[in-house]
């Protein structure tokens, strides 16, 4: 029986720049950084609120997972906003996003009122897009 999700993987372009948009920039805590040899680097990073949810950010590059003419085209599909992806969650979207956006963050626009909360979205510095949301006041 499966019981939790505990890593999920996003495609970067860089790990240094990753490294630092997650951490420096939207205070993530870093899990684990491994030098694993032959040039990979596991690095997993974690919502300060959810250290069990590790974030592997895996540098698209050709080797195990892929040969030079793949590795390319995942880079060109990440750049373009065609991978990534998923929902943050805040207790203030708006608040949120000014704290972001004065950082460097890129938004789309600012926070809209949708039927299951308030919303924004907002992107990596490799591509990969996220919901900003807060959940509607009860």
């Amino acid at each position: 029986m499966i019981t939790k999700l505990s890593h999920v993987c996003l495609f970067v372009l860089d790990q240094k720049e990753a490294y630092d948009f997650y951490v420096n920039t939207l205070g993530f805590k870093v899990h684990t950084d491994a030098d694993m040899g032959g040039g990979f680097r596991w690095l997993t990073v974690c919502p300060p609120e959810q250290p069990d949810l590790e974030i592997t950010l895996m540098e698209i590059r050709p080797g195990m997972m892929w040969d030079e003419k793949t590795a390319e085209t995942v880079k060109e599909l990440v750049k373009s906003g065609k991978f990534g992806g998923g929902v943050f969650e805040t207790n203030n979207c708006m608040a949120t996003y000014e704290e972001l956006k004065a950082k460097g963050v890129k938004f789309s626009g600012p926070p809209e009122e949708k039927f299951y909360g308030t919303e924004t979205i907002m992107s990596d510095n490799s591509g990969n897009w996220f919901s900003l949301t807060e959940k509607p006041k009860k």
